[in-house]
């Protein structure tokens, strides 16, 4: 906890007990809660910027770095260890005026203060006389974001919630998680990217540019939080199917951490989305007057390597190794150049990648229920050969491997991949980047994708293409017309680039296939009979992966815990879910997915000797959904 000395404080820090009486007539004095620094960097009340500076630095030296709980956290409240039904104090030097305690998102209740707290933190005519509850403004909430008619507006609506009220802005999301997942995450943050600049307000996270260079381990310390269990980074040049968004990505990671709290329980101060900021080659970015980034072109090579070496060398040093890095949303030949090069060294993860595997092998998985056989029985068709694609491939491959206990170089032979050039083959292997020659089988060339499925006969056909529309009518007919059930993946982000629509596939297919997407889709009617698309969400597996990784102390991300995850997901999918044709569980179990997840990859990571927090828990699962954050109003002193 935060001790701030009279004397460091210049006086005007007093003792609680002793300021209340002397404030109860009319307050004189303005002091400081330690978490106004969280809000927005200074005091809250006018006091002058050099003594907050001097204060905040004074602060910084009392914190004790070794203090940590569950998994390398400084609980500074109290709040881990604490259950909801006891009483928290929400300051670590209270505060003579309550505004303060109204502009902290982290602990602000809104109306829902109670009597008793109003006059505890001289709340006081700061609020009306109305006390609600939280049920009553989670109500009201849901209601103001359906009347809004744009996506836009929704996503607008909930971000303002969430730098408001944060325990609200979580219940609501879990509690509404269905309706309001595509609006903080896909499709509408793809939009939210396109605009940010327009549409920006406050910062949400770090901004590490080239201006940094040389700095970045002060930058990161000028977060407020200390102790940090996730980090998801971006550097915006592959944003979704949309491209370079440069420093306007900062979208991404800060709604995937949203969904690392909502969906996987980490808790939202251990949560930090980064951006770095090295250019874009985004024309149209670089002429907008509204845009916030550098306005250069990428930089590349030598100066890119070192800026992310001297990042993730800052990362571990500020953080431990323990904490999480996801990589989201680079450009492919950064992607699988970083994740090789720190896989070994840090704890790291890479979502297009990894997560994307991990989530349509769950859902293979699954489906086999629906197709029968086993995964070696099958043939697989990709559009793109991206690091989605080839990521996804290599997955089904290991679990291939794993299942039939063939070498993972026989088992791919199972798995065929197009690419912009056509099928890729052996012929092509010189011309090939590295990441996709594992995947050049002996076949005479092939220039599209429909004589591909013609030719190949594939059972299971997966975009990642990123382009719209290239499942065509033709491309499905095909498929239907030598499977009973083909198993179609329009896989691409947003709605606008996925490979085709569910009404399509069902329709084009006679209603005979198993369809599932990145992005939702309305259920679908065909010949009297409701069809409802699965989502291959990435949000089915990154939250619990995060979160079995940080619940166990691991050091370091293996396939195994990936494949852990995958059969953890097809696990989740009841025959209930099967009999409408899904081939992923509902979203309002998500929690409950997530716990199981979390537990399956703890799991395997103190099986692989790779978890630090020992002794092991007996039951993973309970003790998964023990420590998840839980964003119910706490009771203050």
């Amino acid at each position: 906890m935060i001790s701030l000395s009279r004397t460091t404080l210049l006086g005007r820090l007093v003792d609680y007990s002793k300021r209340r009486k002397r404030l109860s007539s009319a307050p004189s004095v303005v002091a400081v809660a330690a978490t106004a620094f969280r809000s927005d960097g200074g005091f809250a009340g006018g006091e002058r910027k050099t003594e907050a500076v001097k204060m905040k630095k004074s602060a910084e030296k009392v914190i004790d770095p070794n203090s940590v709980v569950g998994g390398g956290v400084e609980d500074v409240y109290g709040e881990d260890q604490a259950t909801e039904d006891q009483l928290l104090t929400p300051w670590t030097v209270s505060v003579a005026s309550g505004c303060s305690l109204l502009r902290d998102p982290h602990y602000n209740k809104g109306l829902a203060f109670s009597e008793k707290e109003r006059d505890a933190h001289y709340l006081r005519g700061l609020l009306p006389p109305v006390v609600s509850t939280q049920e009553l403004q989670e109500k009201k909430m849901l209601e103001n974001i359906r009347q809004y008619q744009l996506p836009l507006q929704k996503y607008m609506a909930m971000m303002d919630l969430e730098e408001r009220n944060e325990k609200l802005f979580y219940k609501l999301l879990i509690d509404n998680v269905e309706e309001l997942l595509p609006v903080v995450y896909t499709p509408t943050v793809g939009e939210a990217c396109q605009k940010y600049g327009s549409i920006f307000r406050r910062p949400q996270g770090l901004y590490i540019s080239l201006k940094e260079k040389g700095k970045i381990l002060e930058v990161l310390r000028n977060w407020p939080e200390r102790s940090i269990q996730v980090i998801v980074v971006t550097d915006g040049e592959r944003i979704l199917g949309l491209g370079d968004l440069g420093c306007q990505g900062m979208g991404i990671p800060v709604g995937k951490l949203a969904l690392y709290t909502a969906l996987g329980g980490v808790r939202p101060s251990a949560c930090l989305p980064i951006t770095i900021d090295v250019g874009t080659n985004n024309e149209e970015l670089l002429k907008d007057e509204y845009y916030i980034g550098l306005r250069q072109k990428r930089a590349t090579g030598e100066e890119y390597d070192e800026l992310l070496d001297e990042f993730m060398s800052a990362v571990k040093q500020n953080y431990g190794e323990k904490a999480l890095v996801q990589f989201e949303d680079f450009a492919n030949h950064n992607a699988f150049k970083l994740l090789s090069k720190y896989s070994k060294s840090h704890l790291v993860f890479n979502d297009d990648i990894q997560g994307t595997a991990a989530v349509v092998l769950g859902g293979l998985i699954a489906s086999l229920k629906l197709i029968s056989g086993t995964l070696a029985d099958h043939t697989f068709l990709f559009l793109g050969a991206g690091e989605a694609g080839t990521g996804i491939a290599e997955l089904i491959a290991l679990e291939m491997s794993k299942q039939t206990k063939a070498p993972v170089e026989e088992t791919r032979k199972k798995i065929w991949m197009v690419d912009s050039k056509g099928l890729i083959v052996a012929s092509r292997k010189d011309s090939l980047q590295d990441f996709k020659k594992p995947w050049a089988h002996e076949h005479e060339p092939v220039n599209d994708l429909l004589s591909a499925v013609k030719g190949l006969k594939p059972t299971i056909l997966i975009g990642t293409s990123g382009k719209g529309k290239t499942f065509t009518k033709e491309v499905i007919e095909a498929m239907a017309s030598f499977n009973e059930k083909p198993v179609i993946m329009a896989l691409s982000n947003p709605t606008s680039q996925s490979e085709c629509t569910a009404e399509d596939a069902y329709n084009w297919s006679q209603g005979h296939a198993i369809f599932a997407s990145g992005s939702p889709f309305d259920p679908v009617e065909y010949n009297g009979k409701v069809h409802v698309p699965g989502q291959g969400n990435n949000a089915y597996i990154f939250p619990g992966l995060g979160f079995g990784l940080v619940m166990s102390g691991a050091i370091r991300v293996s396939d195994e815990m990936l494949l852990a995850a995958a059969e953890a997901l097809a696990a989740q999918v009841t025959q209930e879910d099967f009999e409408k044709g899904l081939i992923y569980p509902p979203f309002s179990k998500i929690r409950k997915i997530s716990a199981n997840i979390a537990a399956n990859v703890a799991a395997k990571a103190y099986e692989l000797g790779l978890a630090t927090r020992l002794p092991r828990p007996h039951d993973l699962v309970k003790y998964a959904e023990s420590c998840m954050y839980s964003p119910i109003y706490r009771t203050y002193r």
